[in-house]
């Protein structure tokens, strides 16, 4: 997506999206020469299956960020909403299906207050969410009493890989949810609007969009996005861990600003923060296979998250 002329129509660059194929495909052409057993099925339902959570928090992450917000605390929403998860069924005996409702409402209503307050009382939103993730948190710690619950195989339908695909439902699932944020992003009035409050909150307002609803229900989807984050790491891990969710703001951040999306807001596609969250996998899984120490994993990914913050810049520069 690109700045369309201020009219917040949703563009699609298909440039943008086609150079990051070509640096996945290399990265997978080098790591499969590094480390042949790179390019065996294993390797890529591992890299499927191991995303699924980062990928609808980035989803998530995209639309507040083409709104010109920003969500520090959907880490700890993850946390707070995979205690939820694991008080309701292993203290409650809740229905599954009721849990995982829980999880998302918990979600939402993370999500809801974050845009609400920001809005509202006309605090930056990286303020707001500072606070939310320190506050999710702690909530995460109380109705956990600080303690993993095991949950067994509850949840173990989510996170199974489906015979012959190698693949497992979180991973379709999360598919999904990434092609229908692509589709509200470019066939909706919402997508439009995401776009044009991004852009200039003002002149949106002057074209008949308010953009306080607009920001507050971008943070709601959020939310809820990060409340099927926390349960799609539940099913994975077998277990509620209120320590989920650490540090993933910064994965989902890094994502949407790799693929394209603009810090400054009114720019990014969910389409291209999905290939950034491919780029972090590819990347962290093929520097594992080929015996990089976690220190050096952490310095390229980083180099990795600031070439595309310049390259973002240059862009601006040339346009």
């Amino acid at each position: 997506m690109s700045r369309g002329g201020g009219d917040g129509r949703p563009q699609f660059s298909t440039g943008q999206l086609g150079g990051l194929l070509v640096v996945l495909a290399l990265m997978v052409a080098g790591f499969g020469w590094l480390q042949p057993r790179f390019f065996s099925t294993a390797t890529l339902a591992l890299v499927g299956n191991q995303i699924p959570d980062l990928a609808v928090l980035a989803c998530g992450m995209t639309l507040v960020m083409v709104a010109g917000g920003i969500d520090l605390s959907v880490g700890s929403v993850v946390g707070l909403s995979t205690a939820v998860l694991g008080h309701c069924l292993g203290e409650w005996n809740w229905p599954v299906w009721t849990g995982c409702l829980a999880a998302l409402v918990t979600g939402a209503g993370c999500g809801l207050l974050n845009g609400t307050v920001s809005v509202l009382a006309g605090i930056p939103s990286f303020i707001v969410t500072l606070g939310m993730l320190e506050a999710a948190r702690g909530g995460a710690y109380l109705i956990s009493g600080s303690q993993t619950r095991y949950l067994g195989d509850g949840l173990e339908g989510l996170s199974a890989p489906i015979a012959g695909l190698n693949l497992s439902p979180s991973a379709l699932l999360a598919g999904l949810v990434v092609l229908a944020g692509q589709g509200l992003q470019s066939f909706t009035a919402l997508g439009r609007r995401l776009v044009a409050v991004g852009e200039n909150d003002q002149a949106a307002w002057r074209m008949g969009v308010d953009p306080k609803a607009v920001r507050i229900i971008a943070f709601a989807l959020c939310g809820v996005l990060a409340g099927l984050a926390g349960m799609f790491q539940t099913a994975r891990l077998g277990s509620a861990d209120p320590n989920a969710g650490i540090g993933m703001e910064l994965g989902a951040i890094a994502a949407v600003v790799i693929g394209g999306a603009s810090p400054s807001g009114g720019r990014g596609s969910v389409l291209g923060s999905f290939l950034g969250v491919l780029v972090i996998a590819v990347l962290q899984t093929g520097l594992a296979q080929i015996g990089a120490a976690d220190p050096v994993k952490r310095l390229v990914t980083g180099g990795v998250i600031v070439l595309a913050v310049l390259a973002d810049a240059w862009r601006r520069k040339a346009r």
